[in-house]
């Protein structure tokens, strides 16, 4: 056993050998799911420009799923299942979901509110500007 292990460390922990498409139409699919979904090590980028080992491994099994006839909606699911909403772009609106989709609305909304409260108080502040009457002044 112990004279198979230097054999074993050089074996790849990847399998370098490209992607294999049965059709122009699956590699089509493939690449629009795979641009739906998120590297989980990378966090930036989809699925499809990662070059992390994790996204090329979860690519590989995206293949995979896709040939043993799975559709895209249970292969989502399954990712979701390994690694969370996260692993979606576009999360679906779910109660732990709404923050995430309305937070950005309600920040908007909270700043328009400071916004217009200051704007009022300084308005009360200003002392009106005295009126000009023609015949007091320079003579213009």
């Amino acid at each position: 056993m112990a004279a198979a292990l230097p054999a074993l460390a050089q074996q790849p922990l990847h399998d370098p050998r490209p992607l294999a498409f049965r059709d122009a139409a699956e590699e089509a699919r493939f690449h629009d799911l795979a641009a739906q979904l998120r590297c989980v090590q990378c966090q930036n980028q989809s699925l499809a420009d990662s070059n992390a080992q994790i996204a090329q491994d979860l690519r590989r099994e995206v293949l995979q799923l896709m040939q043993q006839g799975h559709d895209d909606a249970q292969i989502k699911q399954f990712l979701v299942a390994r690694y969370g909403e996260f692993v979606l772009y576009q999360p679906p609106l779910q109660p732990g979901t709404w923050l995430l989709w309305g937070g950005p609305l309600l920040l908007l909304g909270a700043g328009g509110v400071v916004v217009l409260g200051i704007v009022r108080r300084r308005g009360r502040n200003v002392a009106p500007a005295p009126a000009c009457n023609a015949d007091e002044g320079d003579g213009w």
